[in-house]
């Protein structure tokens, strides 16, 4: 069986996570289509090491950019496709790659079961 989420360590003791191919995310978008997505403005690939388009984003500060689509919450991002997956996955923000579908013990997240209930979407399997 194929994992909820790949659960992946930084450098900087983050941690970021990947989703399968088969992943009850796919479909979804719950999380892209309600939740504000800001990041420090060094993801940006107009600056050195950056790698969110920056073309994509709105600046909300001088040191923090969020997706477009998403300045006010409750409206989805611009990166999110209309199968509802993102079209910049390989270059989403760390808002986007810290934020578990599933917790540690294997449970879907109660922040995700909350923003899909909001949708009217079931809540993704137990991982």
């Amino acid at each position: 069986m194929e994992p909820a989420h790949i659960v992946i360590r930084t450098e900087d003791n983050r941690i970021f996570y990947d989703m399968p191919e088969l992943s009850p995310c796919n479909g979804c978008g719950a999380c892209c289509r309600t939740m504000r997505v800001s990041f420090y403005q060094g993801e940006l690939d107009s600056l050195p090491g950056g790698f969110v388009p920056t073309h994509l984003t709105t600046q909300v500060s001088p040191f923090i950019a969020c997706m477009k689509g998403t300045e006010k919450g409750g409206q989805p991002c611009i990166a999110l496709q209309p199968d509802l997956r993102c079209a910049i996955y390989s270059q989403r923000p760390s808002t986007c790659r810290e934020f578990p579908a599933y917790l540690e013990d294997g449970s879907p997240n109660p922040r995700c079961q909350e923003l899909r209930a909001r949708l009217g979407l079931n809540a993704p399997p137990p991982g």
